[in-house]
């Protein structure tokens, strides 16, 4: 039960992580005048260039030599970033607080970028759903929209509704883009009809994030940062290191180079599985 809730916990910060009472972080690598990333809602790197790039309530930024730097000239809030593939991302959302006219809904359903972040161009579902979780499988992309609970899928503009679900994160793999894995407060859940239906992942260990990293290969992180690695699909667990904190994002950019952060903006990152964690940016 203490497990289950430490999950609801985290459940419940990233429902809020995007209110607009949020406060800029203080953040010494921006300038003054800029507020920082503030929550991080998503990690990611760019196979085109190597740059590791962080997403958050203030905007999209690239970490370099510790130092954030700012991608173009918008604060939106990026809720549900991913890397697709090279100069290819998607996220969600909240459009920067000046950009909001009146009348104007505050979700900006799935966004794409093909440019590094650069510009985005709207895909499907403006002004309506709010994705908290998003991932790309090939051409299709899967996201769970933070109102209502709904799983959608599809390519391009065409999403359909799947399952509704509880759910911090998704996770899927290329080579079987059916095949979905959800985290939720009763365990990891697996679904193998695109997301309409949902079953428990039996012998899975209560996990916040989760990523698919190759054919059978998954990687999560516990509530309390424990890292688990399965090579069987899930079949079987074993604990290999772990953060120094609760994670509020992660990625897996392969089996052995995984991306976290921490409430307060810190990042860390390992190359070696999630034995061993390294601080790449300190707010």
């Amino acid at each position: 039960m203490i497990k289950k809730w430490g999950l609801a916990i985290v459940l419940a910060l990233g429902l809020t992580a995007c209110g607009a009472a949020d406060e800029p972080a203080a953040n010494p690598a921006a300038q003054p005048s800029d507020p920082g990333v503030g929550h991080v809602h998503g990690l990611g790197v760019d196979p085109a260039t190597g740059k590791t790039y962080i997403a958050g309530h203030f905007g999209l930024f690239t970490l370099e030599s510790g130092k954030l730097v700012r991608v173009g000239d918008r604060d939106a809030d990026h809720m549900g970033f991913t890397v697709a593939g090279p100069k290819t991302f998607y996220a969600s959302g909240h459009p920067a607080a000046g950009d909001i006219t009146a009348g104007q809904s505050p979700h900006l359903g799935l966004i794409r970028s093909t440019d590094s972040g650069l510009n985005w161009e709207q895909v499907a579902l403006a002004g309506q759903a709010d994705f908290h979780a998003l991932q790309v499988a090939g051409t299709t992309a899967y996201g769970y929209d933070s109102q209502t609970g709904q799983i959608w899928y599809g390519q391009g503009s065409d999403l359909k509704p799947a399952a509704r679900l509880d759910l911090l994160d998704l996770a899927i793999g290329t080579d079987a883009p059916d095949r979905l894995y959800a985290t939720t407060p009763d365990g990891v859940k697996v679904s193998t009809d695109s997301g309409k239906s949902f079953k428990a992942l039996k012998g899975a260990p209560l996990l916040s994030f989760l990523d698919v990293t190759g054919k059978d290969s998954l990687v999560g992180v516990a509530p309390d940062g424990q890292v688990q690695s399965s090579a069987d699909r899930g079949a079987t667990w074993q604990p290999t290191g772990r953060l120094p904190m609760q994670a509020v994002a992660f990625t897996a950019v392969s089996a052995d180079r995984l991306l976290a952060a921490a409430m307060d903006g810190t990042v860390y990152e390992s190359v070696n599985g999630g034995k061993d964690f390294t601080t790449v940016y300190q707010p």
